[in-house]
């Protein structure tokens, strides 16, 4: 494949993570719109209706990770384009948790499916550089997070003009995504390159290192995702503005990820996994008890932890468990985030029977948790030879 054909598909790549991380940005945003002092739904009531962002997430992956194998990368990734534009269009008609709850799952749906297309094109285009350009590649989750809630705040807060305004601009990076794939060649995945079987790829997700991972997926990500989130409900004490807090802590994820290789380079994908669990923890734990502007300095301790955690656990994958294909990358992916579809309602009640500091200590076990099991991953990597 060419340089100008590759870097073309690789920018829509990202436009296409852009559009999702947006989604996320402008659902946090939504959660005031919809909450007690908006449409009057309680904060666990939205819990559940955020919830299919993520289950629908895991559903399109699950099922999306095989087929991208079947039917080709190419079509999967028109899938994610058709549902994120159903989607965005239900969420700006929207008006009570039912009608929100089933426009969040068309994004869902939409968000798994780029990922589950375009995490093994980036592994295909990239096979000796599979944890770096992963990192770059997701470099726009945060960095669409940063956009959307840049946008959010200044559509809203600063202009004054309505949410459906703000939902709208999601249309930006779609279109641009649509006409950068449209007509393209997109190459086969790994898996079908190296000629593995189906048989071997199923045989390689039952490894228990695989399930190791996987485990600590569900930890990773509720860590990162159930916290950022609800991010508006639970530094609304805090600061005057959570959404620029969110903003703050994407954009250092941004930029930590786009210097990813020189920190894979020295630490390998397992150290930078046990250090991320380190500031990710100590992170929570700060910003139970800061406020004003020091909120910001426990925010970037947080956004230090969870730089890495995604794009390095699918590297991990990719990298060490190469037979799994985009079966695995999507089971991780899935995992990922049907348990932070678990987490949200659970931190949703815990805000509304106690307060948001209750529920960032609750949060923090899950870290906490995870040093263990990294300090574990490191040493069996050491013992294998593989770290």
């Amino acid at each position: 494949m060419d340089t100008f054909h590759k870097n073309r598909l690789f920018i829509a790549s990202c436009l296409a993570l852009i559009t999702t991380a947006m989604t996320f940005a402008i659902r946090a945003r939504l959660e005031t719109v919809f909450g007690p002092e908006g449409v009057g739904l309680t904060l666990e009531q939205i819990g559940y209706a955020f919830t299919p962002a993520f289950f629908g997430f895991t559903l399109a992956m699950i099922f999306g990770g095989p087929l991208v194998d079947l039917l080709g990368i190419k079509k999967i990734t028109w899938m994610a384009f058709v549902t994120h534009a159903i989607g965005i269009v239900w969420t700006i008609m929207a008006d009570s948790m039912t009608s929100l709850f089933l426009a969040t799952l068309f994004i869902g749906i939409g968000n798994g499916l780029v990922e589950a297309a375009l995490n093994p094109l980036v592994a295909s285009m990239y096979p000796e550089q599979k944890t770096k350009m992963l990192n770059r590649f997701h470099v726009w989750f945060p960095g669409g997070i940063v956009i959307g809630s840049l946008i959010g705040w200044l559509t809203m807060d600063v202009l004054g003009l309505s949410w459906q305004v703000m939902v709208t601009t999601l249309f930006i990076p779609l279109v641009i995504y649509g006409v950068l794939f449209f007509g393209q060649k997109i190459p086969v995945t790994e898996r079908v390159k190296l000629g593995i079987s189906n048989k071997e790829m199923i045989k390689s997700v039952t490894k228990p290192l695989f399930i190791f991972m996987v485990l600590c997926m569900f930890l990773t990500a509720a860590s990162e995702l159930g916290t950022t989130q609800r991010i508006e409900s639970l530094l609304k004490t805090s600061v005057s503005s959570p959404l620029l807090v969110l903003a703050f802590i994407n954009g250092i994820m941004a930029l930590g990820r786009l210097f990813a290789g020189q920190v894979v380079h020295k630490l390998k994908p397992a150290g930078m996994l046990l250090y991320s669990a380190i500031f990710t923890l100590a992170g929570l734990w700060l910003l139970t008890i800061t406020s004003g502007n020091m909120t910001f300095v426990a925010a970037a301790v947080f956004a230090v932890g969870v730089t890495f955690f995604w794009p390095t656990m699918l590297g991990f994958v990719a990298e060490y468990l190469p037979q799994t294909g985009a079966l695995g990358l999507s089971i991780m992916g899935g995992a990922g985030m049907f348990s932070v579809s678990l987490v949200l309602p659970v931190m949703g009640k815990l805000m509304d029977n106690a307060n948001a500091v209750e529920a960032l200590r609750t949060m923090s076990i899950l870290p906490a948790i995870l040093i263990v099991a990294f300090i574990g991953l490191n040493i069996y990597m050491k013992k294998t030879s593989k770290a």
